[in-house]
C-alpha cells in the first residue's frame, strides 16, 4: 500500500510522540534507599523503593535479619514547574532487626510500561543496643557520625630533612549538608619547617572514608621538612562546622525539612617517627642537603687580564631542601681577590615538595699574571629514595691571566741569579794595595760614638716597651678570630644593611625586592638573636621574640612581613604595598632594637 504525502504529514505528530514516549522510557529509575547503613538492635529501619513512573506488579525482597513493623506504605508525589512534570511514586518500610550481624537486602522489581525494573542489593550492619534509639536521636548526634576531618600524612616514617606533604580533608555524608567551616584551633609544626600550599578555592570531590561513600573538601595542605631526629608530634587542627541534617518530616511539596546543628571537629594530634641519617659512609663534605640533586661551578670568563673581574658561581639545582643546607664555599689560590658571595635562590615549594636552584657568586679578581686552577669541589647528599649518601665534583677550571705585573714572590730564584760564564776569576799580585800607609794616632774630627749615646739607648730600650703591645694586640687579634659567633653576627649585621639597602633600591620589583627583603629581615635576626633562621619556622621565630620581651604587636608585624615576603612568590603585589612593607620592616627594626 502506498502513502501519499498527506497521509505522511499526517503521521509525523505520532511518530514524534512515540519518540518521546521511548525517551521517557530511557530516563526510568527505580532504587532503593535506606534510612542508614548501620544500625543498634534496639533501633528500626526506614526502605524507601522509589520510582519516577507508576508501575504494577510491585515485588519487595525477604527482609532476611529483620521483622517487618510497617508496611508497605504507599506515598505518590506529583507536581508541575516550569510546565515540566515531577513524578514519584515510594513504597516505604519499617523494619525491626532480629539479631546482630551483617544482613543484605536483596533486590525488589517491579514492572513499568511492560518493562520489568530491579532495584540494587544493599547491605545493612546491625550492632550491639544503642544508648539513644530511633526518634531520640538529635541533629548532632547525626552528624557525629557522618562529620569526618582527618589528616592525611603522606609519610609517617621519613629521614631527617625529607620532605613530607599533610594534606587536611573534611568528609561529610552525602545526605548532609555544610556550610563554611571556621577555623578553632590551627596546628603548629615545632621542629618542623613548614610551608603552606595556597588552595585557590575550596572544592567538593567524591570519595570514600571507611569504605562508604562521601563527600569531601580539602581545607589546608602543608609541607613539612623535621629538622629533628626521634618522634615529633604535629598539633591538632579543630573546626566548627555548621551542617543541616534531614529529618523525617517533609514539607508541603514532599521535599525532606532539616535541622541544624554545630559539629566541632578535629583533624588529632599526629606522631611522625623521623628517622636519623645514616653515620655510616656520611662523607666529611656532607652539610645537610637531603635529595636529588646537580651541582657545578661555572665562571663567565677563564681568560682576563690582571685588574678585571670574573663571577665564579657555586650552584646546586634539583629537588630537596634547597633552603636549608650551606652551599659548599668556593677555593681559590692566594694570588686571586674573592669578595663574599651573593646568594641567589630560585626555589618553589610544590605539592612534592621544594624544587628549583640555589647559588653563590663570587667576585673574583686576580693581581698578577699567570694561570691560575680554581681546584674541584666535592658535594655530597643524602638521598633518601637510594637510602644512599652521594658525592659529586666540579670540574677543575683554569683562569688564565694574560697581562699584568709578575708576582715576584713565585718567580724562580735561578731566574733572577747571574750565571757564571762570563764572570772573569779575580787574581791577586801581591802589591795590588801596596800604595796604602798606615798612620798611626788618627782620629776624624768631629766625630761622635754611637755606643752609649742617648741615640743607642733609646734604640735599645723602644723594642723592649713594644714586647707588651705586640703581645696584647696578637692575643686580641686571636680573640677576635676565635669568636666565631661574633664574627656571624657582625657579618648578618653588615648583611642586613646591605639587603635592606638592596630591598630599597628595587621597590617596583616584586621579585627582587621581596627576596632582598627576606634576606634582610633573617640577617637581622642572626646578628641580634645569634641564631641560624633556616632552622626555625615562623612559629619558633616569634617565639624566640617573645622570651626576649618583644611586645606582641611588634613581633606580630615581623611575622607578618616574613609571610608577605613568601606569598610575593604567588601573589601580585602592588607598589604601594612594597612601600608600606619596607617602611614597616624599618621601624620594626628600629622597635626591636629599641626593645632587646
Amino acid at each position: 500500500m502506498q502513502i501519499t504525502f498527506k497521509q505522511y504529514i499526517a503521521l509525523i505528530p505520532l511518530l514524534f510522540l512515540a519518540f518521546i514516549s521511548n525517551a521517557q522510557d530511557n530516563n526510568v529509575t527505580f532504587e532503593m534507599k535506606l534510612s542508614k547503613n548501620k544500625l543498634g538492635l534496639n533501633e528500626r529501619l526506614r526502605v524507601d523503593f522509589v520510582m519516577n513512573k507508576d508501575g504494577d506488579d510491585f515485588n519487595p525482597p525477604r527482609f532476611d535479619g529483620f521483622k517487618v513493623v510497617m508496611g508497605p506504605s504507599q506515598s505518590i508525589s506529583s507536581s508541575w514547574i516550569n510546565g515540566k512534570r515531577s513524578y514519584s511514586k515510594t513504597y516505604s518500610y519499617t523494619l525491626s532487626p532480629t539479631a546482630r550481624g551483617k544482613f543484605t537486602i536483596k533486590q525488589a522489581s517491579i514492572v513499568i510500561s511492560g518493562k520489568t525494573y530491579k532495584s540494587l542489593a544493599k547491605q545493612v550492619e546491625v550492632t550491639a543496643a544503642v544508648d539513644k534509639p530511633n526518634g531520640q536521636r538529635t541533629a548532632a548526634d547525626v552528624a557525629d557520625d557522618n562529620i569526618h576531618f582527618v589528616a592525611e600524612i603522606s609519610n609517617t616514617k621519613p629521614y631527617l630533612n625529607e620532605a613530607i606533604t599533610v594534606v587536611y580533608k573534611l568528609y561529610v555524608n552525602p545526605s548532609l549538608n555544610i556550610s563554611s567551616p571556621r577555623t578553632i584551633d590551627t596546628p603548629k609544626y615545632n621542629n618542623f619547617w613548614s610551608q603552606d600550599i595556597p588552595i585557590e578555592r575550596l572544592k567538593l570531590d567524591s570519595g570514600t572514608y571507611k569504605g562508604e561513600p562521601y563527600n569531601y573538601v580539602i581545607l589546608k595542605r602543608v609541607v613539612l621538612y623535621p629538622q629533628k631526629s626521634g618522634k615529633l608530634k604535629i598539633e591538632g587542627f579543630s573546626l566548627d562546622v555548621p551542617v543541616d541534617v534531614p529529618t523525617n518530616r517533609r514539607d508541603f511539596f514532599g521535599r525532606p525539612m532539616y535541622s541544624q546543628a554545630n559539629k566541632t571537629v578535629s583533624a588529632g594530634n599526629r606522631t611522625i617517627n623521623v628517622k636519623p641519617l645514616p653515620v655510616e659512609g656520611k662523607p666529611a663534605s656532607f652539610t645537610g642537603a637531603v635529595g636529588d640533586f646537580d651541582f657545578f661551578v661555572t665562571t663567565t670568563k677563564t681568560h682576563l687580564n690582571a685588574g678585571e673581574s670574573l663571577q665564579a658561581k657555586v650552584e646546586i639545582n634539583g629537588k630537596g631542601n634547597l633552603k636549608l643546607f650551606e652551599i659548599p664555599k668556593l677555593t681559590v689560590p692566594s694570588s686571586l681577590e674573592v669578595y663574599d658571595p651573593e646568594v641567589n635562590q630560585k626555589v618553589r615549594t610544590t605539592f612534592s615538595g621544594m624544587q628549583g636552584k640555589v647559588s653563590n657568586s663570587y667576585t673574583v679578581v686576580p693581581s698578577f699574571k699567570g694561570k691560575y686552577p680554581l681546584p674541584s669541589i666535592p658535594f655530597s647528599y643524602f638521598n633518601p629514595k637510594t637510602e644512599k649518601y652521594h658525592t659529586l665534583n666540579s670540574e677543575e677550571l683554569i683562569v688564565n691571566v694574560l697581562e699584568g705585573p709578575t708576582n715576584t714572590n713565585q718567580t724562580s730564584s735561578s731566574a733572577n741569579t747571574p750565571t757564571n760564564s762570563n764572570r772573569q776569576a779575580v787574581v791577586s799580585t801581591g802589591n795590588d794595595f801596596g800604595f796604602i800607609k798606615l798612620k798611626p794616632n788618627l782620629s776624624t774630627i768631629g766625630y761622635k760614638h754611637f755606643l752609649g749615646s742617648t741615640p743607642f739607648y733609646l734604640w735599645l730600650l723602644v723594642p723592649l716597651i713594644f714586647i707588651p703591645v705586640a703581645i696584647l694586640f696578637g692575643k686580641k687579634r686571636d680573640a677576635i678570630a676565635s669568636d666565631v659567633v661574633g664574627n656571624k653576627v657582625k657579618k648578618a649585621n653588615k648583611l642586613a644593611k646591605k639587603y635592606l639597602s638592596n630591598a630599597k633600591k628595587a621597590l617596583g620589583n616584586k621579585d627582587e625586592f621581596y627576596i632582598a627583603l627576606e634576606k634582610a629581615l633573617h640577617n637581622y635576626l642572626k646578628a641580634k638573636l645569634k641564631i641560624e633562621t633556616s632552622e626555625f619556622s615562623k612559629d619558633k621565630i616569634a617565639s624566640l621574640l617573645s622570651e626576649k620581651k618583644v611586645n606582641d604587636a611588634t613581633n606580630e608585624s615581623f611575622i607578618a612581613l616574613l609571610k608577605n615576603c613568601e606569598m610575593a612568590r604567588y601573589s601580585p603585589f602592588s607598589d604601594v604595598q612594597m612601600q608600606e612593607d619596607y617602611t614597616k620592616a624599618s621601624d620594626v627594626i628600629s622597635i626591636i632594637d629599641k626593645q632587646i
